[in-house]
């Protein structure tokens, strides 16, 4: 799948795009079932709610990890999500920096704050934020259901310096400062809630600041995120790096899978 001249422009001014209904129901429900099979392996790759509930689970697309599933694997290389990481990120060769499925329970599943991801990836040591994902919407987002809220054109802000948000969730969380927050807010349009039918796929810029709220439905709301970077902006050593489960450590170019 090739962007359009459009769809480019849009991305370099809004930080994000979005492909309703992308993946088929039949494809949806096996990855509905992979996940679920995943979020019940004992690892330190599976984040849960202080309730319990699964929160997180890391590195679906590592078959070295304890996490990994094949599907989930072969989705990476998919030319629906590899070929537009290519284009935005001007690059052919690109790896996974990692996978994240966020699981967020019915009535339960807790907020995330707002903030911009590569707020943390550059403490992994990544020195440019050269960096896209891809998200994947596994059910209906809705807002009542804590979908994701984007800040358009607040990637053009460049990185902000983030806080610890260590309380707000059981996952700690790198953040943007309130009061940087509401200044970059008075400047741009209003946020954007991203709603969309199960199958719905939505690329974005790793430094789009973005946030959810709590799911007070009675369905709950998964996503899975994958993770683009130029293999050429690998992370440089860190003291005490993140385990490898949140700091990918295969560097290699990602090889384009195809269906059938």
């Amino acid at each position: 799948m090739q962007l359009s001249h459009v769809q480019c422009e849009q991305y370099r001014r809004d930080g994000y795009l979005i492909f309703p209904e992308l993946f088929s129901r039949a494809e949806l429900a096996m990855l509905r079932d992979e996940l679920a099979r995943v979020a019940e392996i004992n690892s330190e790759a599976v984040i849960r709610e202080r309730t319990g509930a699964v929160l997180s689970v890391f590195r679906v697309h590592d078959m070295a990890s304890a996490t990994a599933s094949a599907p989930y694997t072969t989705l990476q290389g998919m030319p629906c999500f590899l070929e537009p990481a290519r284009q935005v990120l001007g690059d052919r060769d690109l790896y996974i920096h990692h996978t994240k499925c966020n699981m967020k329970d019915a009535i339960e599943g807790a907020v995330w704050q707002w903030h911009q991801d590569y707020g943390s990836w550059r403490l992994d040591g990544i020195e440019r934020p050269e960096m896209a994902t891809f998200l994947v919407m596994l059910d209906d987002a809705s807002e009542i259901g804590g979908c994701l809220y984007f800040l358009p054109g607040s990637h053009k802000q460049g990185r902000v310096e983030p806080v610890l948000d260590d309380k707000t969730t059981s996952y700690k969380l790198w953040c943007v400062p309130k009061q940087r927050l509401l200044e970059v807010m008075s400047e741009l349009p209003e946020p954007v809630p991203v709603t969309g039918r199960a199958g719905t796929a939505v690329l974005f810029d790793c430094n789009l600041m973005h946030a959810s709220g709590h799911n007070l439905s009675r369905h709950p709301r998964w996503h899975v995120y994958y993770v683009y970077n130029r293999c050429g902006n690998r992370p440089q050593d860190v003291p005490k790096p993140r385990p490898a489960w949140a700091r990918g450590q295969d560097w290699q170019p990602i090889h384009p899978a195809f269906a059938g």
